[in-house]
């Protein structure tokens, strides 16, 4: 047979749709084992010419480092040497390497020498060094060793310490004028001796350390950052809450005993507390930073007024110092300060002669302080920089979306530098300051696209713009863009590409696995459904070839998450389990409910004191738009998802018991006083302060209402949302006489479960769950 003839019928008999691969569940649980493992965290090396990324393409047990060759446009795997990677270092960050780049190598302190791309070790010793940074290329070179601050000259290359912080408190002088102490003196001889050797020893020449900056015993040093002329250090002293651990218990374990094991705290009204000080370096001495001028520090928050408690507190709030953020000249810093009970951001620039603070930007919220660039937990940093030595860039929801504002820190003239409804994330700026980037959604909330900002002239220019998602990485020398892109159906790979306009993403990795890659994915539709107050959710729509008339519903986890987008899932093995569902006939539905990333302030906060409303709402509206407008059958519509996902299923059964045939809840909260407090206490403040959000939000307050079948999967070892919360739930079923539910236990899962057996096992219980009750 002629050769040709023979490729084209096996390339028409593999890769014809006919002849596509099924797909099965033992095969699509595997994960990464089945899809394959794609490139993850991406950075530069130091010398522009590779990128370095963890990868593993030939399905080894974990992944290793590989080096992309720019020059010579190939991959290769980082050669381990006696214990040691043998190749140029990474940056940590995008930073321009003009002189040596001092950085941690394996806890000691090592220099490299862009022009002979060599490493010199500096310091090494029992000790592990901690952060390295230096300001503006200044020959002082900073590193942390423990708590405490050195400083490297590389010109004299000389090293000092810097800081010498002390845990307990400042001893007093021993003043002793007791009858009994001038008595030894008057006695004894021996005494007086000593007493002379000891006034003598203090004279003589030692090792002078700065002064000691005490801090208590139940406190610890964080957040420490050096002005540009080396004379200030400013620090962050964190006094963490008093609040009990929980616990739970590990039955499959390698000596055949149980392993008692501690996990978070629960969500409470105790908070950490924060100090921020200033060491000025000159005078050898520290001083704190006052904030009791903040506005609004006292004030009480507006739901507290549900309970008649209105005014302001007779104290000021707990609040958060993020880490100074030094002035490129001057002695001067911006300090970004949040309030524990995340109601309020306030944006101040420090005096570091004096410690005094100004404040320039105040931001509020009733609900709670987030969104992309100001983070949803207290201590998470957000976007926050200098452009020149009188205007910053920082991000704010003050439009109902987070954008990027520039401020003059002497007038206080505040600009919007992007605008619309969409959302900037992860902005940088450019070694010349003249250039912001960030990833944005621009086009539709389901991208992530790279896009240039002029600072000067507030033009913004698209580098990379379309249906995918992006991740990416400039070169020290910014001359060359690594991207993690990928789409809806195509798992992340990575590309290596010019920055400049017009750039085209093709990747340079092939991670996919051969059983991955003979499947026939359809591309999930995004479409647009009617909420019932007004609002359009965007989802996911996969439809079969020959429905069934039956549906499903998926709820995606974390709750401020994005899952409805065109770039490849965090969750591919529930997005291959649609693909097997639609096989069978079903119709999915993936929505970006109410609280879900990528819509905006008031999506985001749309749950605030009331979890398992308006987001389960939108399901419901999901599931009337299935019957009236894709002829689904209103008694064979099924829900199902994990952790906030599971919630949302429990509170779908419980709280609109014959709005679905069935459910099955994974790794589900059923009683949000027992989570975690970050989480928690943002959406619904505090459960001895606002019982009432608490108990409208959780499911087990609904127990009673469980009318359709009701399948609970949850891991024994999830010290995230533990499994002490299910069994209460089960419990509560129990003595409520309800029989139309059942508990499904993985005794060596966590909250992600990573056991294979345990995924297939736990999809085959949901998919005979929806064959039993949707046929």
């Amino acid at each position: 047979m002629n050769t040709k003839l023979l490729f084209a019928l096996l390339s028409f008999l593999v890769f014809h749709p006919f002849f596509a691969q099924t797909i099965r569940l033992e095969e699509i649980m595997k994960g990464e084992e089945f899809v394959g493992f794609s490139p993850q965290n991406i950075r530069w090396a130091m010398d522009n010419e590779s990128v370095l990324f963890d990868w593993n393409p030939n399905s080894e047990l974990g992944r290793s480092l590989y080096a992309y060759q720019v020059k010579q446009k190939n991959t290769v795997k980082v050669p381990l040497i006696d214990g040691r990677l043998d190749w140029i270092p990474a940056l940590d960050n995008h930073t321009q390497l003009t002189t040596n780049h001092y950085f941690n190598d394996n806890g000691n302190l090592t220099r490299y020498t862009p022009k002979t791309k060599s490493k010199t070790t500096i310091y090494s010793g029992k000790e592990a060094v901690g952060a390295v940074f230096r300001n503006n290329n200044s020959p002082f070179v900073y590193f942390m060793i423990d708590n405490n601050l050195f400083c490297y000259n590389e010109t004299a290359g000389s090293m000092v310490q810097v800081t010498n912080f002390i845990q307990g408190n400042l001893p007093s002088e021993k003043n002793d004028t007791s009858f009994l102490y001038r008595q030894q003196r008057e006695l004894f001889s021996f005494i007086q001796l000593q007493d002379q050797k000891k006034q003598w020893q203090e004279k003589q020449p030692t090792r002078k350390l700065p002064a000691g900056i005490y801090y208590a015993k139940n406190e610890y040093v964080s957040r420490i950052n050096v002005s540009a002329d080396g004379n200030y250090v400013s620090f962050v002293l964190v006094m963490d809450a008093d609040e009990p651990a929980t616990n739970y218990e590990a039955f499959i374990t390698s000596d055949g005993f149980t392993h008692h094991r501690q996990a978070r705290p629960k969500v409470n009204d105790k908070e950490p507390a924060t100090r921020m000080g200033i060491f000025d370096i000159r005078k050898d001495t520290v001083y704190l930073v006052d904030a009791s001028a903040l506005t609004d520090i006292r004030k009480k928050p507006a739901y507290l007024a549900e309970y008649g408690i209105i005014g302001n507190y007779a104290k000021d709030r707990d609040i958060c110092f993020h880490q100074a953020i030094m002035h490129p000249t001057e002695n001067k810093a911006l300090v970004d300060i949040r309030s524990y009970d995340n109601k309020d951001r306030w944006i101040c620039i420090a005096d570091l002669s004096t410690g005094k603070l100004t404040e320039l930007e105040h931001q509020h919220d009733d609900a709670w302080i987030g969104g992309p660039g100001i983070s949803e937990w207290n201590e998470e940093e957000g976007t926050l920089f200098w452009i020149n030595t009188t205007d910053f860039i920082f991000q704010s929801e003050a439009s109902g979306y987070s954008h990027l504002y520039s401020m003059n820190i002497q007038t206080k003239a505040k600009k919007a530098l992007t605008e619309g409804k969409w959302e900037v994330r992860d902005p940088f700026l450019s070694n010349d300051k003249k250039t912001v980037y960030f990833i944005g959604n621009k086009i539709h909330p389901g991208v992530r696209n790279g896009y240039k900002l002029e600072v000067a002239s507030g033009k913004i220019t698209a580098l990379f713009e379309g249906n995918f998602g992006i991740e990416w990485v400039l070169s020290p020398d910014e001359k060359m863009w690594a991207i993690r892109y990928s789409t809806a159906t195509q798992p992340w790979e990575l590309c290596v590409v010019p920055n400049t306009g017009g750039q085209k993403l093709v990747p340079v990795t092939k991670s996919t696995l051969p059983g991955f890659d003979q499947l026939k994915l359809q591309m999930p539709e995004i479409i647009q459904i009617p909420s019932s107050d007004g609002k359009q959710i965007y989802s996911r729509k996969y439809t079969p070839e020959k429905p069934n008339g039956a549906a499903v519903l998926f709820v995606h986890g974390a709750g401020y998450l994005q899952n409805a987008h065109y770039y490849w899932s965090h969750y591919q093995r529930e997005m291959l389990f649609h693909q097997l569902l639609i096989a069978k006939g079903y119709t999915v539905l993936d929505l970006d409910y109410r609280a879900s990333e990528g819509y905006g302030r008031n999506w985001r906060t749309d749950i605030y004191r009331d979890m398992g409303n308006r987001d389960l709402n939108d399901y419901v509206d999901a599931k009337n738009y299935l019957v009236k407008n894709l002829s689904i059958d209103s008694n064979r519509v099924g829900i199902y998802g994990g952790s906030y996902g599971g919630f949302i299923t429990l509170m779908a059964l419980l709280k609109t018991p014959d709005t679905f045939a069935c459910g099955a809840a994974l790794r589900s909260v059923t009683d949000w006083a027992h989570y975690n407090h970050e989480y928690t206490s943002n959406i619904l403040n505090y459960p001895a302060t606002d019982p009432k959000a608490y108990k409208r939000s959780s499911p087990i307050y609904f127990a009673e209402n469980l009318k359709k079948p009701l399948l609970m999967l949850h891991g024994m070892v999830d010290d995230n949302v533990q499994f002490q919360d299910i069994v209460r739930l089960n419990q509560r079923f129990i003595e409520l006489g309800k029989t139309n539910f059942q508990l499904s236990i993985f005794p060596t899962e966590a909250h992600g479960f990573t056991f294979t057996p345990a995924w297939i096992d736990e999809y085959r219980r949901i998919l005979e769950l929806f064959e039993a009750n949707l046929k």
